[in-house]
C-alpha cells in the first residue's frame, strides 16, 4: 500500500471540483493518456470513467469506477489496468488554513499486480502518486483562477 500526502494551496472544494470533472482525469493521473467517455452521472457512486493508459501506439482501453463520492472529504476509486489487475485508490481531503491536505492511498486489489512484492509496488506507486497529486493541485488551482 502506497500513501502520499500533499499540502495544497487550494480548498477542499477546489480539489473536488477538479475530481468531479472527468475530462481533466488524464491531466492529473499519471499514466492515463486519454478519456474516451464518462457516465452521465459521474462522479456519483457506481459511475465509470472510460479511459486509456499507456503511450501511443501501446495504448490499452480501460475504466475506473467510483465506489465512494463524499465531497469535499473523500473519493474512492477502483481503477482497472488490464491486463495487470485492479487498484483501489482512496483520496481524502482535509482543510488546513487557507488550503488543504490531500492524502492518496493506493494498493493493488486483484490480478497480477497484487502479486508484486509490497515494497516494490509501494515504491513505484509512491513516485507516480507524488506526481499525480502535484498535477491535481495545478488543476484545482487553475480551475479556481478561471
Amino acid at each position: 500500500m502506497s500513501v502520499n500526502v500533499r499540502r495544497m494551496a487550494c480548498t477542499p472544494e477546489q480539489v473536488f471540483s477538479a475530481l468531479a470533472d472527468p475530462w481533466v482525469y488524464p491531466t492529473w493521473v499519471v499514466g492515463a493518456s486519454r478519456l474516451r467517455a464518462a457516465d452521465d452521472r459521474y462522479p456519483s457512486t457506481g459511475s465509470r470513467l472510460h479511459h486509456s493508459v499507456g503511450v501511443w501506439p501501446l495504448v490499452l482501453n480501460d475504466e475506473t469506477r467510483v465506489d465512494v463520492w463524499e465531497p469535499p472529504r473523500k473519493m474512492v476509486l477502483e481503477a482497472k489496468t488490464r491486463p495487470f489487475g485492479t487498484e483501489r485508490v482512496i483520496i481524502e481531503v482535509r482543510p488546513r488554513g487557507s488550503g488543504c491536505v490531500v492524502r492518496m492511498e493506493e494498493f493493488p486489489n486483484s490480478g497480477p499486480v497484487a502479486l508484486i512484492p509490497e515494497a516494490i509496488a509501494d515504491a513505484i506507486l509512491h513516485i507516480r502518486n507524488r506526481e499525480s497529486l502535484r498535477r491535481l493541485e495545478w488543476v484545482a488551482r487553475g480551475r479556481a483562477a478561471v
